[in-house]
């Protein structure tokens, strides 16, 4: 690979005969997309010599910013539509390529709901038999957390894979862990067109939001944001490229 090749700033894909043109997308990701917070809630810091300037810039928190990044390069690189939740520096819950913002933010909280689950306590505890190869315990532990109903043949190999079949998570036990997940990070690729996504984003934890700005609902995204006092930033970048 020649590490000097830059390709053209444009790209043209072919339907049916018909030519599509696009930019390529080359936007840059990181900190100074996320300094206008447009919440009442900030969870941010001022530097010592602009904290008593009315435009001063506030700075979040680093473990925030760095989730916020982490989140926007992952819609950078999936199919729109696309929203993404962060923690600790990795992707926790990735919705791409539907067709309704919602879908994407139910989607990609319920991969994050499913991964916090997958740090219970009971998980840690099961008494899988020795030999137990680590994809089968992967799977297994999968299906312990989903609650997946199980039938037949697939029921009988799962409880195979147990010294003591262990009984299901009861929904208090999943809420009680659920509860315990914070300081989520959720991007989007494009604005959020109603504030069902600020509610769905909650549910999993999420403490700081990013999406452009631009939609007609945008108070009403902002309003529910601080009703959960969240912290919304607004960026300048749409990364909705197909």
């Amino acid at each position: 690979m020649d590490p000097k090749y830059v390709p053209e700033n444009s790209e043209t894909r072919q339907v049916y005969g018909i030519s599509l043109q696009q930019n390529r997308n080359d936007a840059k990701i990181d900190g100074s997309l996320f300094q206008n917070v447009v919440t009442q809630e900030k969870s941010v810091s001022y530097p010592p010599s602009s904290a008593s300037e009315p435009n001063a810039i506030p700075q979040l928190p680093e473990a925030a910013l760095t989730d916020l990044v982490v989140a926007t390069l992952a819609l950078k690189y999936t199919q729109s539509n696309s929203v993404a939740y962060a923690y600790h520096g990795a992707i926790i819950g990735l919705g791409a390529g539907q067709q309704s913002r919602i879908h994407c933010t139910r989607l990609a909280g319920s991969k994050a709901d499913n991964w916090w689950l997958r740090h219970h306590p009971r998980v840690f505890a099961l008494p899988f038999k020795s030999g137990v190869k680590r994809a089968d315990k992967a799977n297994a532990i999968d299906l312990f957390v989903t609650g997946e109903v199980l039938e037949g043949g697939e029921k009988t190999q799962w409880e195979s894979l147990f010294e003591i079949i262990p009984e299901p998570l009861s929904e208090k036990e999943k809420e009680e862990h659920a509860a315990s997940l914070t300081e989520v990070a959720c991007s989007s690729d494009a604005f959020f067109p109603f504030p069902d996504n600020v509610h769905r984003a909650k549910k999993s934890g999420v403490k700081y939001l990013a999406a452009p700005s631009g939609s007609v609902m945008d108070a009403e995204c902002i309003k529910a944001a601080d009703e959960h006092m969240m912290v919304f930033c607004h960026t300048n970048l749409r990364l909705f490229h197909h």
